[in-house]
């Protein structure tokens, strides 16, 4: 993702390491991945990541790779995004699901609103903001303007640590017709973090949290009456795409979730797989000829298998978000609704080879004492379980929107 606007032309704040590149960002990410991998019980204990693995990510840059350069950002593309965001979660799903669900919508931000509103949103340069695409609670125009919020989201990934958080709000019904959605994005001080997470299956160090709202002012620009993320349409262009010069600022919305989710089951799936080959070194076969696992025909079959299915997943995602960025490089015109949903598609069934690879190959041979409580095995299985449980990609996708994708046909 490159910026036509060069940041010292316009006087405008560089990012703490002007020089630093998106393959040097996804190297930081990897090295990360063996004390991620250690600190996995302790994430989980404590229901986020440690303190110092957020300053790690403040270091690191990670929370300004898809904020914009002219605010300080690094603006890097959705592909590096992506696989910092897997590489994270192959060591620790919960640090890697909140450290991305809390980073990602930087591009929602940067995407929808205006120029006032992104100068005050990142104007701290790290945006980290939580985000729930259900709409809760209540939105009703204030007396001097904007609007007042009150209400109660669910699993608020990337709390903890959040800057701001964006969600829908309902407004009032007008005239016999159902309310309408208000999206907003909130700041620190509008909002509080419950202390609620830590008690599901998996994920449990995501920092899932909820979070309320009172009487919160929310003004207008950083409001938008009627608008939904996952079926916002682009074709129009985007307030973001003109003030970058930047085409990913004008992408397709649900599939960037869809991709977003895909790469955390790979992540996981290549965790799983790690340990899977430590296994098969370290172990023998149960019944003679005793020998490595690794020597064992059937063992041999039931590892390869596992890595095709994996490495089939990674190839069909990496190559949907090269559709995402050409098909936002082509202008707005060709980003529809029709893309849109068969990215998504492409996703689900990315993420459905992961879980039956580890359902079908992994798991079922590992051995039980792989899944004892506190084993890595048995952790990223929990983990996975508990992405399958997704509302929007194991409910929403596989319904409303493929119905949807076969209705554009008649358009």
């Amino acid at each position: 993702m490159t910026a036509n606007m060069k940041t010292a032309e316009h006087d405008l704040p560089t990012p703490p390491e002007p020089g630093l590149t998106p393959d040097q960002v996804i190297a930081r990410a990897e090295a990360m991945v063996p004390e991620l991998v250690k600190r996995q019980g302790e994430a989980e204990e404590r229901g986020f990541y440690a303190e110092d693995i957020h300053e790690r990510f403040v270091r690191n840059g990670f929370y300004r790779i898809l904020v914009p350069r002219r605010y300080g950002g690094y603006e890097f593309d959705v592909e590096t995004f992506l696989r910092v965001a897997m590489t994270l979660v192959r060591g620790c799903a919960s640090t890697g699901w909140m450290y991305s669900l809390g980073a990602s919508h930087a591009l929602m931000a940067a995407t929808l609103f205006d120029e006032r509103a992104q100068a005050e949103l990142f104007s701290g340069g790290d945006f980290i903001c939580p985000s729930t695409a259900v709409p809760s609670g209540s939105a009703v125009p204030a007396a001097g303007g904007g609007w007042t919020v009150n209400g109660t989201w669910s699993y608020c990934s990337g709390a903890p640590y959040g800057t701001h958080f964006m969600a829908h709000a309902l407004m009032p019904a007008d005239n016999g017709y159902p309310p309408e959605t208000l999206l907003f994005v909130a700041p620190q001080d509008q909002w509080v973090r419950l202390d609620d997470w830590g008690q599901l299956m998996g994920l449990r160090g995501s920092g899932s949290h909820s979070i309320t709202m009172k009487n919160s002012h929310i003004p207008d620009h950083l409001a938008q009456p009627g608008v939904r993320i996952v079926d916002h349409d682009a074709t129009s262009g985007t307030p973001g795409r003109t003030l970058h010069g930047n085409p990913e600022y004008g992408g397709t919305q649900h599939a960037f979730i869809s991709l977003l989710n895909c790469s955390m089951a790979v992540g996981m799936a290549r965790g799983a797989l790690d340990t899977y080959e430590d296994l098969l070194r370290d172990r023998t076969t149960l019944v003679p000829p005793v020998v490595p696992r690794y020597q064992d025909p059937d063992y041999q079959m039931w590892y390869s298998e596992a890595v095709g299915m994996i490495g089939t997943a990674e190839g069909a995602l990496l190559s949907a978000i090269q559709q995402w960025h050409r098909t936002a490089a082509q202008g707005p015109a060709a980003a529809t609704r029709e893309s849109d949903l068969r990215l998504s598609a492409v996703c689900r069934h990315a993420a459905n080879l992961c879980w039956e690879a580890m359902s079908k190959y992994i798991i079922p041979t590992a051995g039980s004492s792989a899944l004892r409580q506190g084993e890595r095995l048995e952790r990223v299985w929990r983990d996975m379980s508990t992405l399958r449980t997704h509302a929007g990609l194991s409910i929403l996708l596989p319904t409303v929107a493929l119905r949807e994708l076969a209705k554009s046909l008649a358009s």
